[in-house]
């Protein structure tokens, strides 16, 4: 029996549907892996197709499609390594989640997961049957056991896989980041190997698929949970991942190993990573944002530069008679420090031609919200212009303290079609900007002096709707409006809870409020990068229609 193994893992990035351009990735992973003398080559879960397909799948021509890819595939990649490769599978009337294990030409096993996640992000349970719990495949005179991703999470596959014969685990995943996802990730699958005994690869994609980022991270463990193999967070990477047969039974080589950076370096490096891959997903080259002399335009533009070169970015100013001397010094600096075109489309002429024509409609009423709301929607409609007049996306700049609450204006600043910083509360926003400042990595774009005026960060949040007007005249200043929507969002908890943690009742319930009166701007929103458990899209459901308030 050989006494060694070499498994090449491909943590790629593939593209919802692309499924020609997945599987070239996925030859040219295999051609490496031949050319390293693999004995197999392993891509993450379901990357035919990409993931997380949601109820594509469902449409039996697709996955009659992606099937018919992997067969080609298998054909393609004949003469070498084993490929290992997911996809959904059709087999009967029944759909899986499969994990296909590809030898001399042909598709010799289907795996198909067991274990049908239905919390957070995914809805797998309502789309895909549940696969038999099965045994372990052969690669040559090795057997390997494959759970699929959420099959790892629990005990009885491995302890099965192992019990029938698996000599270590390969785990193909499709992954998605939340903050410290990855200690998560990891005291799993160490508990999967201490149970088993048995040597553990976790391989994960990497990418943006619309609000969710897949943060690769992917790495081999051995029996009592010592990493032997660590891959980076954010960017793609091809591995060979070398197991040695002992008395003991297999054991992982040292390899690769990448040390991970801090959560504040992770969560900017998602926002990044999202923004690009949306852009060259869907097609689009070149963003443009309202740049407004605040700390969350500034930071937008600040991440849209190192995602996609300051030449495809364009800042406007668009200021009315409330923009402070500041806000326009402001805005200008960010724009020329990031190296991006700036516009200067001033809105008054415009705003009075609206107020003249409501004037009649509006006589001897007073100035209210109303008008606060008609300037923001009018840079909505001049941003929208630009969009489409030069075929740019319409980035929106609402920190999720702001999406939380409905202090933004629909179809006004909340116009456009991606938000990188949906899921970063206000407080954090302040605490990115400045590690950004501080730091520069080699993905970025961007420039290495730090391109944020001190300014913007230090000065008091305003909408610049009135005169004097300052964030804090509608909402709890930020550290506290913050600290309830983290009990009552990110942690599901009560007014009791807030209460308990020292904030005063007062400002919970109106925090409540206008957390549940705002559902539906939110229905509305564009969709953004996901940083935490609790992001405002799938992560978190609630009717539009809803009279509960909480009495505790």
């Amino acid at each position: 029996m050989a006494d060694r193994f070499r498994l090449t893992i491909a943590q790629l990035n593939p593209t919802m549907g692309d499924l020609a351009g997945n599987a070239a990735q996925a030859r040219d992973a295999w051609e490496k892996g031949k050319a390293a003398g693999a004995d197999m080559v392993a891509l993450p879960e379901l990357f035919i197709a990409g993931y997380n397909p949601q109820d594509l799948p469902m449409k039996h021509v697709f996955t009659l499609d992606c099937m018919a890819a992997v067969k080609r595939l298998a054909e393609d990649c004949a003469d070498g390594p084993t490929l290992g490769i997911g996809t959904p599978w059709v087999e009967g009337t029944e759909l899986y989640n499969a994990y296909v294990i590809c030898r001399d030409g042909k598709m010799m096993t289907q795996v198909f997961k067991h274990h049908l996640p239905n919390y957070n992000v995914f809805d797998e349970l309502r789309i895909f049957d549940s696969g038999p719990i099965g045994g372990p495949y052969a690669v040559g005179n090795t057997r390997v056991g494959s759970p699929i991703c959420e099959d790892a999470w629990y005990e009885d596959v491995a302890e099965t896989l192992a019990e029938t014969g698996a000599e270590f685990l390969l785990v193909p995943n499709g992954s998605p980041y939340f903050r410290n996802k990855y200690e998560t990730r990891l005291n799993k699958m160490v508990a999967r190997v201490v149970e088993t005994g048995l040597p553990l690869i976790y391989l994960n994609m990497v990418g943006g698929q619309d609000d969710q980022i897949f943060d690769g991270g992917s790495f081999a463990l051995n029996p009592h949970g010592a990493v032997a193999v660590q891959l980076p967070v954010f960017e793609e990477a091809l591995a060979h991942v070398d197991l040695e047969r002992t008395e003991d039974g297999w054991r992982v080589l040292e390899g690769d190993f990448t040390r991970h950076p801090d959560a504040m370096e992770q969560d900017y490096h998602a926002m990044v990573l999202a923004l690009r891959d949306y852009c060259r997903k869907t097609g689009f080259g070149k963003v443009l944002l309202g740049l407004s002399g605040g700390v969350d335009s500034a930071l937008v533009a600040t991440i849209a530069v190192d995602a996609l070169g300051a030449e495809n970015v364009r800042c406007v100013m668009l200021p009315s008679e409330y923009t402070s001397e500041h806000s326009l010094e402001d805005a200008r600096s960010c724009a020329e420090n990031l190296g991006c075109h700036y516009d200067f489309v001033p809105i008054a002429e415009g705003r009075e031609a609206i107020t003249n024509t409501l004037a009649p409609l509006f006589e001897g009423l007073k100035p209210d919200l109303t008008e606060e709301n008609i300037q923001s929607r009018l840079r909505g409609l001049l941003l929208m212009a630009l969009s489409n007049k030069f075929g740019e996306m319409l980035l929106t700049t609402g920190n999720k303290s702001e999406v939380a609450v409905g202090y933004a204006t629909i179809y006004g600043d909340m116009a456009g079609g991606y938000n990188p910083i949906k899921d970063l509360y206000k407080t954090r926003v302040f605490d990115i900007c400045r590690w950004r400042n501080a730091h520069h990595r080699p993905w970025m774009k961007g420039p290495e002096d730090a391109p944020i005026p001190e300014r913007i960060i230090t000065k008091p949040p305003s909408a610049e709707l009135r005169e004097d007007q300052k964030d804090s005249d509608s909402l709890p200043d930020y550290p506290v409006l913050d600290g309830i929507l983290q009990i009552l969002v990110d942690d599901d908890g009560s007014i009791a809870d807030c209460v308990a943690a020292g904030y005063d009742r007062a400002d919970a319930k109106k925090v409540e409020h206008l957390l549940y009166i705002s559902e539906y701007k939110r229905f509305q929103s564009a969709p953004g990068a996901r940083l935490s458990k609790r992001a405002f899209w799938l992560d978190r459901r609630y009717p539009i229609v809803n009279r509960w308030r909480d009495e505790s």
